[in-house]
């Protein structure tokens, strides 16, 4: 029987590494990233039957990787990772269409149940994110969430941002230019009342963006 084919995402190589040898018996692993550009790009050209990423990755996250992939190959199951117990993440993660959500201290059979869901076509919400603490959703972030006001194209500029590049940088990295970059933070500064880059970098790692 042909094995699902996998690609693993985390910017740490000795997880990325120890990912690998725990499914390596029942998934064929196909390619690894470690940030998130990287994994959009592998996914588009190897089309994997699932992908296992970590939330957060420098350059795009683990959560925007996905919505980009999900647009571009809707088949592909994708199983998030991360130390954060958040069921605000959660939420955002499963409203987005992620098909697993799992905390890194579970038990390592915890990644094997959430991939043999997705495949299987159901979801899987770790149990160490209490179910009360997911708000409930019906596609969308919650009405009173900021980062759900906030576009796809705002939601990398403001990652970008956290990370310590400048405008230029991000314009480089995102195909657009500086005065556009500048606009883009104009926006996030006045839906998030952002009164400097600090109050950004703040709002971007409380929220996981970065």
């Amino acid at each position: 029987m042909k094995k699902p084919r996998v690609v693993i995402a985390d910017d740490h190589v000795l997880l990325l590494d120890a990912f690998e040898r725990l499914l390596e018996g029942d998934y064929e692993v196909v390619g690894k990233a470690t940030d998130g550009r990287e994994l959009v790009r592998l996914a588009l050209e190897l089309k994997p039957d699932a992908i296992v990423a970590d939330v957060s990755m420098p350059e795009l996250n683990g959560l925007e990787a996905a919505r980009q992939i999900m647009a571009r190959l809707p088949a592909t199951r994708i199983v998030l990772l991360t130390v954060h117990e958040d069921g605000v993440l959660a939420a955002d993660a499963l409203s987005a269409g992620v098909a697993g959500f799992v905390v890194k201290r579970s038990a390592a059979g915890e990644l094997q149940q959430a991939l043999r869901d997705a495949l299987a076509g159901r979801r899987y919400l770790t149990p160490l994110v209490a179910v009360g603490s997911v708000p409930a959703t019906n596609g969308t972030r919650g009405e009173g969430s900021l980062a759900g006001r906030l576009t796809p194209r705002e939601r990398e500029v403001l990652q970008l941002l956290a990370e310590g590049r400048t405008m230029k940088e991000i314009g480089a990295r995102l195909g657009i230019t500086a005065r556009t970059v500048a606009f883009h933070k104009y926006q996030l500064a006045e839906k998030l009342g952002a009164r400097s880059t600090a109050d950004l970098i703040r709002f971007a790692l409380g929220n996981h963006l970065a």
